[in-house]
């Protein structure tokens, strides 16, 4: 499993949000720098972002959902057609877990377990 998980969750369907474009991206000094990318499974999770041997650093990352295309797919008019989560990766943790609770008109995030 990734150091960096995500979890999409379609709040007003009850259930998880497939298809889901995602990328994750690093915060350097020189702009931001594409770590990888995915789209989200059955179940609406994303679990191999950071590239197998790529060192989870210290610092800011940015996961952007493509969250049009999940709203065109299933029918829904969704007023957020992208959104980005910037968070903060601290030394000597481990495992990041960032999801994404879905709905037409509105979201939230935590970090999760």
């Amino acid at each position: 499993m990734s150091a960096i998980t995500t979890h999409v969750l379609d709040t007003m369907r009850g259930l998880p949000a497939p298809g889901v474009p995602v990328l994750l991206e690093r915060v350097t000094a020189d702009g931001l720098e594409t770590l990888g990318r995915g789209v989200t499974d059955s179940d609406g999770r994303l679990r191999d972002l950071l590239p197998d041997g790529r060192a989870l650093e210290p610092g800011a990352y940015r996961l952007s959902f493509d969250t049009g295309v999940y709203f065109t797919a299933t029918g829904l008019e969704g007023f957020y057609p992208e959104v980005s989560i910037v968070f903060a990766v601290r030394a000597g943790e481990p495992h990041y877990h960032v999801p994404l609770l879905l709905s037409p008109h509105g979201y939230t995030t935590y970090r999760g377990s």
